[in-house]
């Protein structure tokens, strides 16, 4: 017997498709498309959890695999691939659910998330370079650009919050959702892959289209006012999505925990702050005047001759006019992981983002934001990361390492 999640709660599997139908986009539309409703499609050209609006909720892991026999790590991918269709669509994990079945077998899903809808959940797969060692044979297939990022001026990297074979980022609008998604994967790769570190988040600090306002950060200011939306199609073929190979479609993600010294910014002056990040606190817009999307004029003058807009600020640092021109799709997320040994939060933002190449369009920018950039004063990088994100799946029966093992 088959039993979806919301059939658990009598609205019955037709119900779900009628609910679906208003809710779906097709598979290319859905990569421009923001939507309110609460399910998306997990098959199309590129993965889901990229250009899709950005959710308000993360959970974020990345894997050790386990196994050295590479048809089990073909397995494991075509079985994550089934079961995250079928919770994208607010089923449960496995065709058999969480209350059916053998009585005296483990079930195929959790449970947790019965009676909660897809709640616009997304699942998006990566692949880390670790995974083109020796092991699978795999090591003619690795991308140039996929290596592990360098160690950047100031990081205080934690390996325990670091790196990984693979990685999967569950976004939705509800929490349990996508800590729902992250406990199933976690378990039907149970012999094979194992969670190496995690990440919760909450508040996106990026809005990925048009239709959403732009978040504030944990320092209280408007974040990713400059980011790549989804509706901006050649500036996403220009700076996300890869070109060629077997990853074309696909982009590159990296991932940094960021810890940010909350308590050390309260004490500062809204003159400091604002200072800092090159922007109002109430408008976001750039201290050069205009308002939140006026381009910032990084040579308008004030006082002694100074830029309004300091060049060591946030924005200035930041913006693609400073940095060649690249621009990448952020979708990263606020955490607080509770308080440290000193009774501080351990809190700050974690960063995602998406890129055609990160040796061009991550790497220096980086490089010369831990050196220059103010704002640097007050974080810490204790985690990071890299992976390939294949492009998606095209259409059901498919799996997410077909493009690799092709």
């Amino acid at each position: 017997m088959r039993v979806s999640r919301r059939g658990l709660f009598g609205t019955g599997a037709g119900a779900a498709v009628s609910v679906g139908a208003a809710a779906f986009v097709s598979a290319d539309a859905r990569q421009v498309t923001a939507t309110t409703d609460h399910a998306y499609d997990f098959f199309g050209v590129h993965q889901s959890g990229i250009v899709t609006p950005a959710q308000d909720r993360l959970h974020f892991a990345a894997f050790d695999v386990t196994t050295k026999d590479v048809d089990e790590l073909r397995l494991l991918l075509a079985e994550w691939t089934d079961a995250a269709a079928r919770m994208m669509r607010g089923e449960s994990a496995g065709e058999i659910g969480a209350t059916s079945g053998d009585y005296d077998a483990p079930p195929d899903d959790t449970g947790e998330a019965i009676g909660l809808d897809a709640s616009g959940l997304t699942i998006t797969f990566g692949f880390g370079p670790s995974l083109f060692d020796d092991r699978f044979g795999l090591g003619d297939k690795r991308p140039d650009a996929l290596v592990r990022l360098p160690h950047f001026p100031a990081d205080n990297l934690d390996p325990a919050r670091s790196d990984g074979d693979l990685c999967v980022q569950a976004c939705a609008q509800d929490p349990q959702v996508a800590v729902h998604a992250i406990r199933n994967l976690a378990r039907i790769a149970m012999g094979r892959a194992a969670i190496r570190w995690s990440q919760l988040g909450f508040g996106r600090t990026s809005s990925t289209s048009v239709s959403q306002d732009t978040p504030r950060n944990l320092f209280g200011f408007k974040d990713g006012t400059m980011n790549v939306k989804a509706e901006e199609t050649d500036a996403l073929d220009e700076h996300v999505w890869v070109g060629d190979g077997w990853l074309a479609g696909g982009s590159y993600l990296i991932a940094r925990r960021i810890n940010m010294t909350i308590e050390t910014w309260d004490r500062q002056s809204l003159r400091e702050q604002e200072l800092v990040i090159g922007r109002s606190k109430a408008e976001g817009a750039p201290l050069s005047g205009g308002e939140e999307f006026t381009e910032p004029d990084f040579a308008l003058t004030g006082r002694e001759g100074l830029p309004l807009v300091d060049p060591t600020s946030h924005v200035a640092m930041a913006h693609p006019d400073n940095n060649g021109g690249v621009r990448m799709l952020r979708r990263g997320y606020n955490f607080v992981d509770g308080t440290n040994a000193l009774g501080r939060l351990d809190a700050g933002l974690f960063f995602l983002a998406y890129v055609a190449d990160p040796a061009t369009h991550y790497i220096p920018m980086q490089t010369a934001m831990a050196r220059t950039d103010r704002l640097s004063e007050y974080l810490q990088h204790t985690g990071s990361a890299l992976f390939a994100c294949p492009p998606g799946v095209r259409r059901p029966g498919g799996s997410i390492g077909d493009a690799l093992f092709a």
